[in-house]
């Protein structure tokens, strides 16, 4: 890659509370990017404070695309983010901005740029029976059923990995196929891999835990529980992903009093930094041809390769 390749874009991932935004907004301003979310929590309009999305004052300093545009109700999907992406992609390259995706949910990068499987949709029953069952009986008991269903998957995951688990489940209940056969009928990739800058901020695991602690604290001190509250009181689905984020359930439960406050954040902070660990995992065995790089590097290897 260098200066005179033209770009598809610019992605931009790492764990939560890594810099990222901070890093997209710095190269928007420098190139008159556009930069578009990629994470799977930012997307949701009731979520800004623990879902850590762009201030305002940020997003008045470069156009933003994709952030709190989904109502909490609603449960978005890998496929209907490609179909925003595609309109955000053709908006930019007619208004020839620089796409500058950022954020932490590494299927919605590996569905930019590898194509996304055509399974058809999941029915809603099977889904809710399955994600249902995942939180009463736990991704073990899950994945004895999927090596009776899908022996080959099933030999693949790890027992405890929730989301592939349940995912790889409900494709064989729904469609009495694989996974694997799904995926070898991908859709085309709306970023071509070769034209883009790949980064995985990846900073040392001691310093970011201490950040992800000090971001709660401070998302507390800015209307997080107010936040919770209004959300709880909508009476939602409690399997709905934006019920699920980081912080919410524990500080619904403090709201009920049933547990303190400081025991609901120490817990929206373990389950956050544990979120952390799992993103550097799944990074590095889903999509290894991404340059890794410690947050501090990341601002001039940017400017070599763009």
């Amino acid at each position: 890659m260098n200066s005179r390749a033209p770009l598809d874009a610019v992605l931009i991932a790492g764990p939560t509370a890594s810099g990222k935004s901070a890093l997209a907004l710095e190269l928007a301003q420098r190139t008159g990017g556009m930069i578009v979310n990629a994470d799977s929590k930012q997307v949701y309009t009731d979520l800004r404070v623990l879902s850590a999305r762009p201030a305002e004052a940020d997003e008045a300093k470069a156009p933003h695309r994709l952030y709190g545009h989904i109502d909490a109700a609603e449960n978005y999907s890998v496929a209907a983010f490609l179909a925003d992406a595609a309109a955000v992609l053709d908006e930019a390259r007619k208004s020839a901005a620089l796409p500058i995706f950022v954020g932490g949910t590494g299927l919605y990068f590996k569905a930019l740029t590898r194509g996304l499987s055509k399974a058809p949709p999941v029915p809603a029953d099977i889904r809710a029976g399955i994600r249902m069952r995942l939180e009463a009986d736990g991704p073990h008991v899950l994945h004895a059923e999927l090596a009776t269903r899908d022996p080959s998957v099933a030999a693949r995951l790890n027992p405890a990995d929730r989301v592939r688990i349940a995912r790889a489940l409900e494709i064989v209940v729904a469609t009495g196929r694989s996974i694997d056969f799904w995926n070898r009928e991908n859709s085309a990739p709306l970023v071509d891999p070769s034209r883009a800058v790949k980064l995985f901020l990846a900073p040392e695991r001691s310093e970011l835990y201490a950040r992800i602690d000090a971001r709660f604290d401070a998302m507390l001190a800015n209307g997080a529980l107010d936040e919770v509250r209004a959300l709880a009181q909508r009476k939602l689905d409690p399997l709905l992903p934006a019920m699920k984020a980081h912080g919410v359930p524990d500080l619904i439960k403090h709201l009920n009093d049933e547990i303190t406050l400081a025991e609901a954040a120490e817990q929206g902070k373990l389950d956050t930094r544990h979120y952390a660990k799992r993103q550097f995992t799944w990074f590095r065995h889903q999509l290894a041809d991404w340059t890794r790089v410690a947050p501090e590097e990341a601002r001039g290897v940017l400017a070599r390769l763009i």
